[in-house]
């Protein structure tokens, strides 16, 4: 055989090599944190109250990185204030929800200052690029009658939570993601947009839901819990 040929165990060997290296390009090329559809076992409800705020961006680009997706209860007056965070919001995959306009405890209200909190929240969630809401969070989780039923003239679906990581009330990093950990399929967690803590909680969180096969998903207006977001 002359030196310009090859034996077929040579050429097989070659082969092998182009297609080793071109799995590992294909590898190196999924975005970072993202996790295959097939892994996905159940889905879990990430939610964020009281932005948008100073800490939205990077709050954003965490969830982002690390391959996640969540439900941003926006208050009203925030919204109105920061319409380009809100649109950074719907840019960066995230679902907007309604968390009232100064997030007062709306049982101590009338109809009518409730319906103003909510209708108002809608409005300037609408005019910042976010859409219109098909959720609502009432502040502190306080609701009745009067509260749900003025949500539901507005075609919103009351949202509470299934875990609250007790961020707002100083709780650490570490007891943020063990919160996260005791998620069940369809179930939602209570976090919030300033919060140090939960920015710091993000990569392990997302670590800690990967290892039990849950995957962020959207938060169903018929049901209020966590679905497929597909």
């Amino acid at each position: 055989m002359g030196t310009g040929s090859r034996s077929p165990r040579a050429l097989v060997t070659a082969l092998t090599v182009v297609v080793t290296a071109a799995a590992a390009t294909l590898t190196a090329a999924a975005p970072a944190g993202a996790a295959p559809a097939a892994a996905c076992t159940g889905y879990v409800g990430l939610t964020f109250d009281d932005g948008p705020s100073g800490n939205t961006t990077r709050l954003l680009d965490a969830l982002r990185h690390n391959g996640l997706r969540a439900t941003m209860f926006n208050q009203g007056q925030y919204a109105a204030a920061n319409p380009s965070l809100v649109r950074a919001q719907v840019a960066a995959g995230m679902w907007v929800g309604n968390h009232s306009y100064t997030h007062p405890h709306l049982t101590r209200l009338s109809q009518t200052q409730i319906d103003s909190e909510i209708s108002r929240t809608q409005q300037a969630i609408a005019t910042a690029g976010g859409g219109t809401p098909k959720l609502f969070r009432p502040p502190y989780g306080e609701t009745n009658a009067t509260v749900r039923s003025v949500a539901a003239r507005h075609g919103l679906t009351e949202i509470i939570w299934h875990v609250d990581s007790q961020d707002w009330n100083g709780a650490s990093t570490d007891a943020i993601v063990q919160s996260a950990a005791r998620l069940t399929n369809g179930q939602v967690i209570l976090m919030h947009d300033w919060s140090a803590n939960t920015l710091a909680a993000i990569p392990r969180i997302a670590q800690t839901l990967a290892s039990r096969g849950l995957c962020p998903g959207t938060i169903s207006p018929q049901t209020g819990r966590a679905v497929s977001p597909g």
